[in-house]
């Protein structure tokens, strides 16, 4: 049996599925909160000046004037520190419904990841008392790896390389016998992270009560694409309109790129600050992606527009994230092309836009280590004052 594939019975790709999969793993998870913040809404529906748009697709064009008021789902404050314990405790019950747990517990589970997956199947499977293989990559943080360990897993290390960790898996599944709980490529892992659209969409109409309580759009970050079909499936038939979010350095576009070309881009190799976002579409995310109807748009974002969205969340938001969580919002600051269609399409309405807070997966150091380069005029960018090498920062508001 290939390492790549999971012995166990999906559920359909439907509304109805993820309803179903939030009652299931509700007693597991939080109920995250969906925040504002008034600096970043202003900044949002400020346009960036010419300046700043030298050196990119968008030199010498007039800047957008969208209007944008931005609303913050904060799976930062998931258990495990990100959104990925929702497709793993949903994968893992539906396998223990299906087999059994004297079944499951006697094989236990096995998965590849070098972070935020591999601790969400390891919090799951020792909630419900099942020996987990985590493979790991051995490059990846140390944080992560002590994250995962934590949760007193067996963790078995390869290389860095898809085909490398799913060779140690294949292993691990031969000598145990143990199911495979993909990181992303499931439907039952697309149902679990899609249940994030339900409560998105049930916070915010709180929020907005008295308008028509509904998003006009979403922003999800892209690594895999479980997270950004799962919320679009969960939201197909709404009025919210569900974009993807995706870093550009070395290739790390390639939904954006794939969706371009009309074919999957199967292989990335890229050392993106966004690690979390390095992995390419899989078979069962890709079609959903792809698919207009549910997916209306992909974007991407150069490395420095992910430190200025990640340096305005955390001083002007008080809010720890890792730099994968900020794409989205990094979007909405600074991609001209995601921006204009904001203005061309809401016009003086304007557009309530939902981001999502991915995860909070990094230490002080590796914040550090991010913003050890940055010089008196990068500070000034990150800060939105305008200077030689472009960029902005809003007033001093209070969020």
């Amino acid at each position: 049996m290939s390492s790549s594939t999971p012995h166990t019975t999906p559920s359909p790709l439907t509304r109805a599925s993820i309803e179903a999969a939030h009652e299931l793993i509700k007693p597991y998870i939080h109920r995250t909160p969906v925040i504002t913040n008034t600096t970043l809404t202003n900044l949002a529906s400020t346009p960036q000046t010419i300046e700043a748009l030298k050196g990119t697709p968008w030199e010498g064009q007039e800047p957008a004037k969208p209007k944008i008021c931005l609303f913050f789902k904060c799976e930062n404050f998931q258990r495990i520190g990100a959104f990925k314990v929702r497709g793993a405790f949903h994968a893992v019950l539906r396998l223990v419904e299906e087999k059994g747990i004297e079944e499951v517990k006697k094989k236990g589970v096995v998965t590849h990841s070098s972070g935020n997956h591999a601790q969400a199947l390891a919090l799951a499977a020792r909630t419900l008392h099942i020996p987990a293989h985590i493979v790991m990559p051995s490059i990846s943080t140390p944080s992560k790896i002590a994250g995962t360990r934590s949760h007193a897993p067996t963790i078995h290390f390869s290389g860095s390389t898809s085909q490398e960790r799913e060779a140690v898996v294949a292993s691990v599944i031969a000598d145990t016998g143990a199911t495979l709980i993909p990181p992303y490529d499931h439907p039952n892992i697309i149902l679990g992270q899609g249940t994030l659209g339900l409560e998105v969409q049930a916070e915010v109409a709180e929020l907005i009560a008295g308008q028509d309580g509904e998003l006009d759009a979403l922003m999800v970050p892209c690594g895999g694409g479980g997270l950004l079909s799962g919320t679009s499936i969960a939201l197909h038939d709404s009025h919210t309109l569900v974009f993807g979010a995706e870093p550009s350095f070395q290739g790390a576009d390639d939904a954006t790129r794939g969706v371009a070309a009309g074919q999957r881009i199967e292989t990335v190799k890229s050392l993106t600050i966004a690690d979390g976002l390095r992995t390419p579409l899989g078979k069962h995310t890709w079609p959903i992606i792809s698919n207009a109807e549910y997916v209306a748009g992909m974007y991407s974002v150069t490395e420095q527009n992910i430190k200025d969205a990640m340096k305005l969340v955390l001083e002007r938001m008080k809010v720890f994230v890792e730099p994968s969580a900020v794409v989205g919002l990094a979007v909405c600051l600074y991609n001209e092309e995601f921006r204009r269609r904001v203005e061309r399409e809401a016009g003086e309405e304007g557009w309530d836009v939902g981001v999502v807070f991915s995860g909070g997966n990094t230490t002080v150091e590796a914040i550090t280590k991010i913003f050890a380069d940055v010089d008196g005029g990068k500070a000034e960018r990150a800060e939105g004052v305008v200077g030689k090498d472009g960029g902005r920062v809003a007033e001093n508001v209070a969020g």
